[in-house]
């Protein structure tokens, strides 16, 4: 069975940075797509970015834009959201999922995703 695990989860201070990872026990698909989504108790869960699984093409919010890197290694089954310069909004707890390819493709839908992690609170300071 297909686990996924976040880890990297910490409080920052606006303008630091951050890197996410997932860990799956196995990709569930032999092309797949691996995306983050964060949700906080006053907003619907949002896709913040996707990757293909040969690492492009890839996926990222507006408003993460430019300041988010999603990159995984395939040997390891590991897959990573690497966050500078960061925003109180950014706030939230993150999840990783993993979905077939059609999932990659915009606008994401949360139902296109069969597989996700526990969660990891992400907290920036003001």
């Amino acid at each position: 069975e297909v686990q996924m695990a976040e880890s990297g989860g910490d409080s920052v201070h606006t303008g630091g940075s951050l890197r996410l990872s997932c860990v799956a026990s196995e990709y569930p698909y032999r092309r797949n797509c691996m995306a983050w989504f964060r949700q906080t108790p006053a907003k619907e869960r949002e896709g913040v970015a996707t990757i293909y699984h040969r690492g492009s093409p890839v996926y990222y919010a507006d408003s993460v834009k430019g300041r988010f890197i999603i990159s995984k290694d395939n040997d390891n089954n590991v897959v990573y959201l690497e966050m500078s310069n960061v925003k109180p909004d950014d706030t939230a707890i993150y999840y990783c999922a993993a979905g077939p390819p059609k999932s990659c493709y915009a606008p994401l839908n949360i139902r296109e995703f069969p597989y996700w992690g526990q969660g990891i609170q992400v907290t920036v300071s003001s």
